[in-house]
């Protein structure tokens, strides 16, 4: 999360000021209009090897991990994820944005624990001098019961059960709204599908053996959000101080995202750059979250985004965030460290990652709210 500060009447650069699980840093931000991507930037990778033999994932972990070294944003095409299933979340999102607003807030987030559930436009900021997020949202987490790799639900190990984080709430709330469920879970499904093969990839990519996360992503971080970002008329769009969500980098290990065709999303490059990550037809977007940043001792980019949405347009967007079992441990991988490059970071488990996180957002919170 973010926030800007001039340091002249024109200058060259801004201060963004980002907040991270141990306080604030600080990126030169370049004053430049945002500029479309160069192909090396964010790459376009067909990850159709992904369904092929061990060499030819050994190729395509090579070319992702160019990508995941440099920008930490890269396209994927031929991703294996039905477009029926991407379409029958994207109608179930409509529906339910479309409700009035009494109607969405009977699956508020503040009803639950583990932030299920809907948040209104305008109720968030993710960057405080960005103005208000103008975006609506609606998310939901892991459940084993519909995970795809079937789980005996009496035998959950009793180191996981605390970190189960689903609400049933959120799907009693929307029974009225046809097909809605049913449209959640079977995106839910094929992403984690995919976020399970990927992971394997990326263990190539580290000089890991192919299975070497296997073992911590049984019940893993699996966040989905659907995220409408409203129209505006034209004369909102010129005055409007918000943006449709402020600067960020995500926390957990990788994020898939599916965006419409209208754009929006815009990407900070080493340089300081925003550049636009504009949608490609058939594709979703690939990012490094910080978690597996800091498993990778920093090798792994996990890059500052934001969406600018001032358009006269609805936009909607629906990413899946991509994570370890919460109650594991994690250190800085072998791979990733020797005597000249030693580990840069404690273990720290992915519950207390986040929840550090978290306690940075609810203090700025806060902070804005007075």
């Amino acid at each position: 999360m973010a926030s800007i500060t001039e340091v002249s009447a024109e200058p060259a650069f801004v201060k963004l000021q980002l907040r991270t699980a141990y306080g604030p840093v600080y990126r030169d931000v370049s004053t430049q209009p945002p500029r479309e991507c160069k192909d090396d930037e964010i790459p376009l990778i067909d990850i159709s090897d992904i369904y092929g033999d061990f060499e030819a994932r050994k190729r395509l972990a090579q070319e992702i991990k160019v990508a995941a070294e440099n920008t930490g944003f890269f396209y994927i095409r031929n991703h294996g994820i039905p477009e029926s299933a991407i379409q029958g979340a994207l109608n179930s999102a409509k529906n339910f944005f479309a409700q009035p607003e009494e109607q969405k807030l009977v699956v508020s987030k503040d009803k639950g624990k583990w932030y299920n559930g809907y948040s209104g436009n305008g109720t968030a900021m993710a960057s405080p001098t960005e103005g208000l997020d103008y975006r609506e949202s609606f998310s939901w987490r892991y459940e084993p019961q519909y995970d795809p790799e079937p789980k005996d639900l009496n035998a959950i190990p009793p180191e996981v059960q605390p970190f189960i984080r689903g609400e049933d709430y959120v799907w009693q709330g929307t029974e009225h709204i046809p097909d809605f469920k049913k449209g959640c879970i079977t995106y839910w499904q094929e992403c984690l599908i995919l976020a399970r093969r990927l992971v394997k990839i990326f263990a190539l990519c580290l000089d890991l053996p192919e299975n070497y996360f296997d073992s911590v992503t049984t019940f893993p971080g699996s966040d989905c959000v659907y995220n409408h970002y409203p129209s505006m008329s034209a004369e909102q769009a010129v005055m409007s101080q918000d943006i449709g969500l402020g600067s960020h980098t995500d926390l957990q290990c990788f994020t898939l995202l599916w965006q419409d065709m209208n754009g929006g999303l815009q990407v900070l490059n080493k340089d300081g750059q925003w550049i636009k990550a504009s949608p490609i037809e058939g594709t979703f977007v690939v990012n490094i979250g910080d978690y597996l940043m800091r498993l990778t001792n920093d090798r792994l980019k996990s890059t500052v985004h934001r969406v600018y949405n001032r358009t006269t347009v609805d936009r909607y967007s629906m990413p899946f965030f991509f994570g370890f079992n919460f109650n594991e441990t994690c250190g800085v991988l072998p791979s990733c460290t020797d005597e000249d490059n030693p580990p840069k970071y404690e273990p720290i488990s992915c519950a207390d990652w986040c929840q550090l996180r978290f306690a940075q957002t609810d203090v700025s919170t806060k902070v804005v709210a007075y």
